[in-house]
């Protein structure tokens, strides 16, 4: 008889599925979404559903390696657990010594998305080390400084309350591509006499199934909230009593927003003012109105200003009273676990008296060629693949190749980071360890045990960095937790949304609610994250100029280079992780240009062209439709660069300019020429 057993998506996805594994011989042979989920609901994503073929894989690695050519080459030799945990230990030990031990860089981000595993044993070993530390910025903190600047916390409209909206606005969103499991309460909505609009520079999968899309410039989405602000307030479509009991600076945000005409943001936006108008009044008097918020809104340079006057628009028309309105972002902040007992920052004054240095993640290229005082002579990396989604990859690259430079990886594949590791570590997937999952799309917390054996010699980061810290010496008692003890650390939180919820709960539901109300409103009421509990316009910080690398940026640069990148999240891949798809290698290497632009370029669809600006270039296929406007290209992201020509994908392009806050990476703000290949 079949054995069912459950498990969680630890992929980097708002979603956070509950799982359930069909075990036959000691052979996984099903994966499907747990039906019993209120959010997962017994379906998968596309990705997902074909995971048991990367759990399976005839690449997957399976024991310790060690490079034997040069670096970038991908050459390594079979080499014992003890001889790697060996080697490792001794490096570090030297660097340490010989340039302080901030001259050891961890890179890691959300390969997985597991507490324990991504942010557990590995923070304390890098800790009491006294390692460098990495700001991890390369994904969400432009949106979360911006979230937080607007709300004080990073909360949100549940998943479920979607499906009473009657207007959607998905803002910068591909949910049926990178959020699938809100998609049946949209359709409940529509179904219901609903509207549902895409704002994204991109027509993917969502806005095609939109009733309307707006085609908005890369990194112009401020100058349209604030338009949008101009019109509300002009025509009186405010929430006055919503604004006195919850909100302070209405006067001074009235005088701030009174320039910004639709008919300036139309300028700047490409939609035309009388849409602008439109959109307004129908956000503002549609009630309940959601705002679906997603991440590319805040790649840009002016990214966290863009969530910021986003995230303010609900303030100013009431919608947070209503369930079914608001704004979802990030829900993550409402996980208040016990994140400092579990990192256990505080072994940095053993190690050093003082926090170490921060590093920015966004610019490991800058931090392995410039950096000094001391210079990172060790990189450890996991849960990351910094060759291909770091950017300015050239300059990463040439990190990487550094002969002084000592690098381990942990991985699962041979991707193209681990092409560069002098020590090769093969763990395991989410399939195979115990651990415990927060979401940032739902407030559910989700416990998983390993459904399947890791195959080879296959360990888990927390047993990695726990041998690891065993071989360095470091006899504090957090090395010898285990995984349950390491979970019980976690939710031993007083606040109220955990406060009770204990690892025998976790285990015997596998799922558990936050500690909610049902609906559970945030900002009904107000208790937004101030000192007084009230929304802060902070009107005078309000505005907005064009990124530098935009078409109403740098003239000159404009000039050399007409066309503005965006590099979207591919729907069948996630960013890398699965790169070594051919399907996936496939969507990843295209170029989508507008007709316009094509016949300027003479460029066809299936052509191979060349990207490029003064960074770098790299060789793609054009296809050429309607999903992007004039002056906009758009590359589906992240190709495994070493499977294209040149070694190179779209990160060869963008740069190492940090956005407004947050220090997040620009990625959407990237000027570039494109050339057609051969006669």
């Amino acid at each position: 008889m079949p054995e069912i057993r459950p498990s969680v998506c630890a992929l980097d996805c708002p979603d956070c599925c509950s799982l359930l594994v069909t075990i036959e011989n000691g052979r996984a042979t099903k994966l499907r979404g747990n039906p019993g989920h209120p959010v997962t609901r017994g379906f998968l994503c596309g990705k997902v559903a074909q995971y048991l073929e990367r759990e399976y894989s005839p690449g997957r690695l399976l024991y310790p390696q060690r490079r034997v050519g040069p670096k970038g080459e991908g050459r390594f030799e079979r080499i014992s657990w003890d001889e790697a945990f060996h080697t490792i230990a001794a490096r570090l030990k030297d660097v340490a010594e010989e340039f302080g031990p901030e001259a050891i860089l961890p890179y890691s981000y959300a390969g997985t998305m597991g507490l324990l595993n991504g942010s557990g044993m590995d923070r304390r070993f890098f800790h009491r080390l006294g390692a460098s530390r990495l700001d991890r910025t390369i994904c969400s903190a432009a949106g979360g400084a911006g979230l937080t600047e607007a709300l004080g916390l990073r909360y949100g409209t549940e998943p479920e309350q979607f499906r009473h909206s009657r207007l959607i606005l998905a803002w910068g969103a591909n949910i049926l591509g990178t959020n699938v499991h809100l998609w049946p309460f949209v359709m409940e909505a529509r179904h219901n006499g609903a509207r549902l609009y895409t704002i994204d520079p991109y027509r993917n999968r969502t806005g095609a199934a939109s009733d309307k899309h707006f085609f908005i410039n890369p990194g112009s989405d401020a100058a349209l909230a604030l338009a949008m602000m101009h019109v509300i307030l002009g025509e009186g479509l405010h929430d006055a009593d919503y604004i006195a009991r919850h909100t302070e600076g209405i006067d001074s945000l009235r005088e701030r927003v009174r320039d910004w005409t639709p008919q300036r943001a139309a300028g700047l936006t490409g939609i035309a003012a009388e849409e602008i108008v439109s959109l307004a009044r129908e956000y503002a008097t549609t009630r309940p109105a959601a705002i679906r918020l997603n991440y590319g809104t805040q790649r840009s340079e002016r990214g966290a200003m863009a969530v910021r006057t986003i995230a303010l628009l609900p303030a100013l028309t009431g919608s947070w009273k209503d369930i079914g309105g608001g704004l979802q972002l990030s829900v993550s902040q409402a996980h208040q676990l016990n994140r400092a007992g579990l990192e256990r920052a505080d072994l940095q004054q053993r190690a050093l008296g003082r926090p170490a240095r921060l590093v920015n993640m966004s610019e490991l290229g800058a931090a392995l060629t410039r950096l000094d005082n001391p210079p990172v002579k060790a990189l450890v990396v996991y849960n990351s693949n910094p060759a291909a989604i770091a950017p300015n990859q050239n300059a990463v690259l040439a990190g990487f190749r550094r002969d002084d430079l000592f690098t381990v990886v942990l991985e699962q594949f041979q991707n193209d980071t681990a092409d560069y590791a002098d020590i090769l570590l093969p763990v395991t997937t989410f399939l195979e360890h115990t651990d415990l999952y927060i979401a940032y799309g739902h407030y559910y917390l989700q416990l998983a045990r390993p459904a399947l054996p890791a195959p080879g010699e296959a360990r888990s980061n927390v047993d990695i960095f726990r041998q690891i810290a065993a071989r360095m010496g470091f006899d504090d008692p957090c090395f010898r937790d285990s995984e349950d003890d390491m979970i019980r650390t976690l939710l031993d939180s007083p606040h109220p949304f955990v406060r009770g919820i204990t690892l025998e709960e976790l285990d015997r539901c596998g799922s558990v609610r936050l500690r909610l109300p049902e609906p559970f409103q945030p900002f009904a009421e107000g208790g937004f994250g101030t000192p007084n509990g009230k929304c802060h316009f902070h009107a005078e910080t309000l505005d907005y100029t064009p990124p530098v690398e935009s078409r109403h940026g740098d003239t000159a640069l404009r000039r050399k280079y007409p066309l503005e990148l965006i590099s979207p999240k591919n729907d069948d891949s996630m960013n890398s992780t699965f790169g070594h798809r051919d399907a996936v290698d496939l969507q990843t290497a295209t170029l989508h240009l507008n007709a316009s632009d094509a016949a300027v370029l003479g460029i066809r669809t299936a052509d191979q062209v060349r990207v490029y600006n003064d960074r770098g270039s790299c060789v793609l296929m054009a296809r050429v439709d309607d999903t992007v406007r004039a002056g906009v290209v758009a590359a589906p992201a992240v190709r495994w660069a070493k499977r294209a020509p040149g070694k190179r994908n779209v990160n060869a392009l963008t740069s190492e300019r940090l956005t407004d806050a947050g220090g997040g990476a620009t990625f959407y703000s990237c000027l570039v020429q494109v050339e057609r290949i051969g006669d």
